[in-house]
């Protein structure tokens, strides 16, 4: 994937330290391996991607990772050559795609064909082990594998928790992605003036994404002034105010594929910000500092999530959906909710040293004209938390 910008990323130490991860928790299940459809998790095992956008609702491609064996990657017609290079693949074939738009009326057929296939692999290097882990799967396929006797396991979840530890390969890798969204940020610094809309504002965050070899991002979450609050609508056409806030999340695969996930809120034009703008932003600066020194090995999410969740009374209601989640090549396990939500939405683990997670604040008063929102993205160490992203904050403000 270096073709896309200048990297200092050693992909072949890269790629080998994901797919040991990945075989790892194969054999911690006991499947003879794993079956993959979804882009991001064929991107982690081998390093290979093509259309990634397209393949997220086109399943065009897919991947056969044996746990003792070959990876074999069925990719998309006349693209074999996109992978020739690649060491982590043993072997590219024509994909056998039965999705209704490559295949309509001979969905079904293609589908006998395909799981023919999946079988002969699963017999020739399972061992005699007929389960596979699987992570997303059409219904056909689902039919095809249990008529051939081939027992379906959870995929996702031993792909999450693959991904869930970088090593400094990964994080370099990383870093570069986060290089590439804090440049875009900066671009946008200096546009954001009265006049600009949003989406015009947005589009300089894309711009210095794809000059940098990044690759898409994920939401449209960037909104001004009354838009702000509540949080969740995406940008607009909306002509940016002097006075307004600004409030984004980044959500950027970048370079390498991985995800910079971070967030600031800004006051638009040269005008200081009110005193509600002020005890907003210092109120989800202070949960955002709290919470990056409270990170530590061991603690459980269930604890994380009681020391975590302290918010003022009148802002309770619109707080953010976790207060922290892992971020990799996209947002990724775990997902830490608030305490107050445990019950109905979260669940128990640990946090690990080798996690990256994307610490979270948002803030804005049940009925208020805006909010901030603000996320930092850092590295578990065995000592606490280590910044990955260094975008500077309105210290002033506080």
């Amino acid at each position: 994937m270096s073709v896309f910008h200048h990297s200092a990323v050693d992909r072949v130490a890269l790629r080998q330290w994901r797919l040991d991860r990945v075989r790892a928790q194969l054999r911690k299940v006991d499947v003879a391996g794993a079956l993959l459809t979804d882009p991001v998790n064929i991107r982690y095992a081998t390093d290979s991607t093509n259309m990634q956008v397209w393949t997220l609702h086109n399943t065009a491609r897919y991947c056969f990772i044996a746990t003792d064996g070959p990876v074999v990657l069925f990719d998309f017609a006349g693209c074999a050559h996109l992978s020739a290079d690649n060491e982590a693949i043993t072997e590219t074939r024509p994909a056998t795609a039965f999705f209704f738009f490559g295949a309509g009326p001979e969905a079904q057929t293609r589908a006998r064909k395909w799981g023919a296939e999946i079988e002969d692999l699963v017999t020739m290097h399972g061992g005699g082990n007929r389960r596979i882990a699987v992570d997303t799967l059409e219904p056909l396929g689902v039919h095809e594998l249990c008529k051939r006797g081939i027992e379906i396991c959870h995929g996702q979840s031993v792909m999450e928790l693959a991904r869930a530890i970088k090593n400094d390969v990964e994080l370099s890798a990383m870093q570069e992605s986060i290089d590439a969204c804090e440049e875009g940020m900066r671009r946008m610094r200096a546009v954001l003036e009265p006049g600009i809309t949003e989406t015009a504002l947005w589009s300089r965050l894309h711009q210095a994404n794809i000059e940098f070899g990044g690759e898409w991002i994920e939401t449209r979450l960037l909104t001004s002034g009354p838009r702000t609050n509540p949080w969740f609508q995406e940008c607009g056409n909306r002509v940016i105010e002097a006075g307004d806030m600004v409030s984004f999340d980044t959500d950027l695969v970048g370079p390498n594929g991985y995800c910079a996930d971070i967030s600031r809120s800004w006051i638009c034009g040269d005008v200081r910000p009110s005193n509600e703008q002020r005890w907003l932003y210092a109120t989800a600066f202070a949960q955002i500092e709290a919470n990056i020194a409270r990170v530590k090995p061991g603690l459980t999410f269930r604890e994380f999530s009681a020391i975590g969740s302290e918010l003022p009374a009148d802002c309770v209601s619109n707080r953010y959906c976790v207060v922290a989640h892992g971020v990799g090549l996209c947002d990724e396990y775990p997902a830490i909710v608030y305490d107050q939500d445990f019950a109905t939405g979260g669940y128990e683990g640990v946090i690990e040293a080798g996690m990256t997670l994307c610490i979270e604040s948002l803030i804005g008063r049940e009925g208020g004209r805006e909010c901030v929102k603000l996320e930092e993205q850092v590295l578990v160490t065995e000592t606490g938390a280590r910044r990955l992203s260094t975008f500077e904050y309105e210290e002033d403000w506080l």
